[in-house]
């Protein structure tokens, strides 16, 4: 479909729009694309089942996102030419991962309805499947986000998304910053118990934490040399335990001193929060609601919507 006959859909569906709401709702494509939901979790199973890895990679895809600037797919924007996105941002630069998937999602609804879904929903849906699709909890995803022209590189490299070596004090405010409680926090850091970090993100507490188990440290060391430069990118489990499963098994292993970065460390050191960590890791079902509500309330964060931004039609490019 050329360029003139998507931005003549785009702007009927907007002249119908006026009168309405431009609150996110679950209905959003109801009609105008129904099998959205459908479509986003066939692409998703088969890029888990091919890697399991892939469902932590595209929650943290979703995460990254909302962080900067708000739910607008501004991190899927590659750079081109003089303009700069946001993947070589530093905690994104070599870590972020699953932008084929998401391209593999865009292009099947571009065919069932071209330029009606957007990059920043298929984000927030295929974030929501994964999660389901290891084990964690359901929630219904707010959708009619639309995505951002632009992205923020200065933003996604000065602090906008919470650092590996974060302290507790700066987490919660990091959090507040984008309208998300302590709680909202450490039900969010659970999603640790999928996924792997790199070794530059966990060197330091390995070699000059006390806090930390003594085993479970000798273990991690093995693949990650003291010396910087030396083996940054080997990857460990965030959740050593049962690292595949969305489960509670991020916070019991806080409790025991072994978690693997400072950031999920801190969470059960003797300050605010360790009662809520204590709590998750006696119900799992706690804290998959608690998970679930956060995630909607993450969703929520400066969408774009109405007649901002636009629908991309490659989740890498500006139209």
């Amino acid at each position: 479909m050329g360029r003139g006959s998507c931005s003549a859909i785009v702007g009927l569906a907007l002249l119908m729009m006026v009168t309405g709401s431009y609150a996110l709702s679950p209905n959003f494509y109801s009609k105008s694309c129904p099998n959205v939901f459908n479509t986003v979790k066939s692409v998703v199973h088969s890029a888990i089942l091919k890697e399991r890895r892939m469902g932590a990679s595209l929650l943290r895809l979703h995460f990254h996102d909302c962080f900067v600037d708000g739910c607008d797919a501004s991190v899927l924007l590659d750079d081109r030419g003089s303009f700069k996105g946001e993947k070589n941002a530093l905690p994104n630069k070599g870590s972020l991962r699953g932008f084929e998937v998401i391209d593999a999602i865009k292009s099947k609804l571009e065919k069932q309805c071209p330029c009606v879904v957007s990059c920043a929903d298929i984000l927030a849906i295929a974030a929501r499947d994964s999660v389901v699709l290891l084990g964690g909890p359901y929630w219904k995803v707010k959708l009619g986000r639309r995505d951002s022209k632009t992205a923020n590189l200065k933003a996604a490299n000065s602090g906008a998304i919470p650092s590996p070596f974060a302290s507790l004090s700066s987490l919660i405010s990091n959090f507040k910053a984008h309208g998300l409680s302590a709680k909202d926090m450490v039900a969010l850091s659970g999603a640790h118990t999928i996924g792997k970090a790199r070794c530059s993100s966990f060197r330091s507490r390995l070699y000059n934490e006390n806090n930390i188990d003594r085993v479970f440290a000798k273990a991690r060391r093995t693949t990650c040399p003291a010396k910087a430069g030396s083996g940054d990118g080997n990857l460990a489990n965030l959740d050593f335990v049962t690292p595949n499963n969305f489960d509670n098994h991020y916070f019991k292993n806080l409790l025991d001193k072994r978690g693997l970065l400072h950031s999920d460390q801190v969470l059960f050191n003797g300050g605010s929060t360790d009662s809520l960590v204590r709590a998750y890791s006696n119900n799992e079902r706690a804290f998959h609601a608690d998970f679930a509500s956060a995630m909607i309330k993450m969703g929520d964060i400066k969408p774009l919507t109405g007649s901002q931004g636009q629908i991309r039609r490659n989740c890498r490019l500006v139209n």
